[in-house]
């Protein structure tokens, strides 16, 4: 076998070897419960520093998929340095050392900068450092010993041929190497099992809530406009963490302090032997672009906020609260949104269950007419009365605003672009929305014609999306259909063009299509 072969099975002994540490340190994360584990420490790091409208287009363009997608990014970047470090061996033995020492140092530093990481997160970072400079010796020892029976200054631990003995030797550390890896990282899966019990605990509970009984009207009955109530399994999701916090009710608190006259601590139970408060709210993504998807509508319960602050006492001059999430994110609210008579609430359950582990089990905000960067913070777990002058929330130091109120906006579903309809009549529609102000009224165009009132479906109140439908008439060919909405305030939506950045999109969104 020629020294390019050689080089070959170096870089697999690389490979496997950054596989053993990768795995090793999952294992020690999951066996000690870590918080955080090295490699979404890293991928959590990217993302705070890729800039705001960047991520943003990120988001758009790859979905519900840039967090898997950027923690398999931050792990074939592990993988292809550890193969280049099993290629370093042959010419610099000491070098794959300091470059393995490099990569846990950026590990440690990506969990020490999460809030909530503790010792075993950096423990974790310690055993797949560890994992890596044994493993990457075990495995290049055979490949780098002096061929039998080579002499002369050709022969050396870099060239020459590769015995058959050097290959066995090979594939039996290897294999002894992966089966030891293996049972370390199933022995640490079992040993963990964190979510599994944290969602049995979701499973068992039994909270006085109901389901939410539609709204008469509420569905217009068209096929192609998303449902009025939004599935939990549907309900979109953004937020910054990578792996959702496994957190027990029973080890769930909430703590008010700041400007308050009494700080006081919550419970899980304190909250759910309350009176629950439910009502039905659409919450709204800033990111979401003009005729976008990141918005939803759900019936949830429960505790009040404002309640809350009345029993520890606001302090004069407070004019915000600082909610932080068990994942260290934060959110600057506006006081007077969480005090005012909207249920802005600490909601335990959606659409009749409780909360899902994704979406904030147990206790989440809920906040009508804001976007969700600047009030629906999921694993809840502080919140801090003050005023926007003494801090920047984790969007706001991005470039977004401080402040974040819905803009009054509408989507058609039906048609979709680049439909091809039958000419004659036929059904248009889809949603508008204006949280805590209201939609008056749904106006749409078809082909720069006049402008035409749709009809609306019920709503309860003001905090919800509302649907809209009409029947137009449309010749064969090519259409293109135009809507706007008017909320109760008076105000009809602009038809200037916006970005989402740094307050959320306007525009008019406009569908083409075609009929024959």
């Amino acid at each position: 076998m020629t020294g390019d072969r050689r080089s070959a099975y170096l870089a697999l002994a690389g490979v496997l070897t950054g596989a053993a540490g990768i795995v090793t340190s999952q294992a020690t994360v999951w066996a000690l419960r870590a918080t955080n584990s090295p490699v979404v420490a890293v991928a959590s790091a990217v993302r705070d520093l890729t800039p705001g409208p960047l991520a943003v287009r990120l988001v758009h363009l790859v979905g519900h998929l840039d967090k898997p997608l950027l923690v398999a990014g931050t792990l074939v970047v592990l993988i292809v340095l550890c193969g280049w470090a099993g290629l370093l061996t042959r010419r610099h033995p000491l070098v794959p050392d300091l470059l393995f020492a490099g990569l846990a140092l950026v590990g440690l530093l990506a969990v020490i900068r999460l809030k909530d990481s503790g010792i075993a997160s950096g423990l974790a970072v310690v055993v797949g450092l560890v994992t890596w400079i044994v493993t990457l010796r075990l495995l290049t020892a055979p490949l780098l010993a002096e061929p039998a029976g080579a002499t002369g200054a050709a022969a050396g631990p870099v060239s020459g041929a590769l015995s058959a003995e050097s290959r066995r030797a090979f594939v039996l550390r290897a294999g002894g190497a992966a089966a030891v890896v293996l049972l370390a990282g199933a022995a640490g899966r079992v040993a963990s099992g964190s979510r599994r019990k944290v969602e049995q605990a979701r499973r068992l509970l039994r909270l006085p809530v109901h389901h939410g009984a539609l709204p008469e009207g509420a569905n217009v009955d068209v096929a192609g406009i998303a449902p009025w109530r939004t599935p939990n399994s549907d309900f979109y999701l953004i937020h910054t963490v990578l792996s959702a916090p496994s957190i027990s009710p029973k080890d769930w608190q909430l703590r008010i302090h700041g400007m308050v006259e009494r700080e006081r601590t919550y419970t899980y139970d304190d909250l759910i032997r309350r009176q629950l408060t439910e009502a039905w709210v659409t919450l709204c993504c800033v990111s979401n672009e003009v005729g976008g998807d990141l918005i939803g509508n759900a019936f949830w319960s429960g505790v009040l906020v404002r309640d809350l602050l009345q029993e520890v006492g606001v302090q004069s001059g407070a004019d915000a609260v600082l909610q932080t999430s068990h994942d260290g994110w934060t959110c600057g609210t506006p006081l007077a949104a969480l005090t005012d008579d909207r249920n802005a609430m600490l909601a335990v359950a959606m659409n009749g269950l409780p909360l899902p582990i994704d979406h904030g089990f147990p206790v989440r905000t809920v906040v009508p007419g804001l976007y969700g960067y600047v009030s629906a913070t999921k694993w809840l777990v502080d919140l801090e009365v003050t005023r926007f002058d003494r801090f920047t929330a984790y969007w706001t130091r991005r470039g977004w605003s401080a402040k974040g109120p819905v803009k009054t906006e509408s989507r058609i579903d039906v048609p979709r672009g680049g439909d091809n309809v039958k000419a004659g009549m036929i059904r248009v529609g889809g949603s508008a929305w204006a949280q805590h102000t209201g939609i008056e009224r749904v106006e749409y165009q078809l082909d720069g014609g006049p402008w035409r009132t749709a009809d609306l479906g019920g709503v309860p109140d003001l905090d919800t999306w509302v649907q809209w439908t009409d029947l137009v008439e449309v010749a064969a060919g090519d259409h293109v259909l135009v809507v706007r909405a008017t909320d109760r305030s008076g105000a009809t939506q602009t038809s200037a063009r916006r970005d989402v950045v740094p307050d959320g999109a306007t525009g008019w969104h406009t569908v083409s299509f075609s009929a024959t």
